[in-house]
């Protein structure tokens, strides 16, 4: 039956199968800048009125942690994903950033997570840091893709970790043997791969 079908796969979607198999995440530049760019207002919108500043949005984003007290942190992320949840538009924007990878990757039958997310980290500021973790340890779906959509400039530690699929599986075979360690713990273990 694969093979049946698989002359409506185009070469670029097997490209993009085989990555995401391979590496269990893809890096793609996005195609549809203007639902980047609703999106990174809206939020850039929201977060003005929350802190109650005058910045332009070219400084915001990667300046954040130069306009707020790192002690309202949570607080703040708290306030603007409420924001973010109640704006009908946030999901269709955040869903046509990375539709055409998700139809590849998971049909078109695919399922929207009803409540979006936002992380929000400081530079030198360990109480915002989102400690190693899989969704999937707090009871979501192993089927389920994350979309993670940075809206700051991304390089070295300003960045994400993912653990290679081998990798990944090994740690799951010895998912209870690890219990009951810290994730930093856990981290340190894994740090190197």
């Amino acid at each position: 039956l694969r093979k049946k079908f698989s002359m409506f796969i185009s070469k670029e979607e097997k490209k993009i199968s085989k990555e995401f198999l391979t590496n269990g995440y893809i890096v793609k530049k996005i195609n549809n800048i203007e639902n980047l760019e609703y999106i990174k207002k809206f939020i850039f919108d929201s977060s003005l009125k929350i802190i109650n500043k005058k910045i332009k949005i070219e400084d915001f984003f990667d300046n954040f942690h130069k306009n707020i007290n790192k002690r309202q942190i949570n607080n703040i992320r708290l306030k603007i994903i409420e924001k973010i949840n109640d704006n009908q538009k946030m999901r269709l924007n955040y869903y046509l950033l990375s539709k055409f990878l998700l139809d590849v990757l998971v049909g078109n039958e695919l399922s929207m997570q009803r409540r979006l997310n936002l992380s929000i980290q400081l530079p030198k500021d360990k109480s915002s840091l989102l400690q190693v973790h899989a969704d999937t340890w707090s009871g979501d779906s192993p089927f389920e893709i994350v979309v993670w959509l940075p809206l700051v400039n991304c390089f070295k530690t300003k960045s994400m970790f993912i653990l290679p699929p081998k990798e990944t599986e090994k740690l799951n075979k010895n998912f209870k043997k690890n219990a009951g360690q810290s994730s930093e713990k856990l981290f340190r273990s894994i740090k190197n791969k």
